[in-house]
């Protein structure tokens, strides 16, 4: 399993109740990831050719890609290489968020649009991305950041101004309502992972009346694709080797 998502801890746990022999892979991003209760291995594989070699060195049979709706890459590469290596794939996945009818969203289609939607007179913003896009935005150096990373990075973001907060979620609304608002944010900046574990900041958004900078998700190839944990329970049980 390709994990570091709520949903892949949840799947592992299924799993190692059933007994199953399986592998949660890292991609390696976090410093202190969740214990699992099945192995777990850190680290990229090198490509398709590199998860291919992987998959047949450990005589893996299922696939399956349970890693953040934004890991266009390496969601890719699962769907090449389970082809190639002629292993069942499965995508565990969220529901994307949608708007509601008190929601100030502007979607964009990538970091470069968020970049681009900052334009203009200075603001107080929150950019929930994580740490690994941070720096695309210096190039409006204007802003007052407010940046909400899991880890204390090794380096210091590059942005004139910031201010960084280091902490773990899960987190609440009211939580991060009050988090907005003792920085005086006016406009959150963030990736629609969809699901729950993150979706405090959206209602904080929503009750402070805050406009919202929406990244929508990358396009990705055809594959088959399921949104609870049990439901690949039911397809290792009940398909997965006819491929459907």
């Amino acid at each position: 399993m390709l994990g570091g998502t709520t949903e892949a801890s949840a799947l592992a746990v299924l799993l190692a109740g059933r007994g199953d022999a399986a592998v949660l892979s890292y991609a390696g991003r976090v410093a202190n990831p969740k214990v699992q209760p099945i192995p777990v291995r850190v680290g990229g594989f090198g490509g398709v050719e590199g998860l291919v070699a992987y998959l047949r060195a450990h005589d893996v049979t299922y696939l399956v890609d349970a890693t953040h709706p934004f890991a266009a890459r390496m969601s890719a590469n699962a769907v090449m290489a389970a082809a190639r290596a002629g292993v069942a794939h499965i995508a565990l996945t969220r529901p994307a968020w949608v708007p509601g009818p008190d929601d100030r969203w502007t979607r964009v289609s990538d970091i470069e649009g968020a970049v681009a939607a900052l334009a203009g007179p200075a603001r107080r913003v929150m950019l929930a991305l994580g740490r690994m896009h941070v720096d695309a935005f210096a190039v409006q150096p204007q802003h007052e950041y407010l940046l909400r990373f899991v880890d204390t990075p090794e380096q210091i973001p590059g942005l004139p101004r910031h201010h960084l907060v280091v902490n773990r979620g899960p987190f609440d609304v009211d939580g991060d309502r009050r988090l907005m608002a003792a920085h005086g944010i006016e406009i959150v900046v963030c990736k629609n992972a969809g699901g729950t574990g993150a979706q405090a900041k959206l209602g904080a958004a929503r009750a402070l009346g805050l406009r919202v900078i929406m990244i929508d998700r990358p396009a990705l190839p055809a594959r088959l694709e399921v949104q609870a944990a049990e439901d690949v329970l039911h397809w290792l049980d009940h398909g997965a080797d006819r491929g459907v």
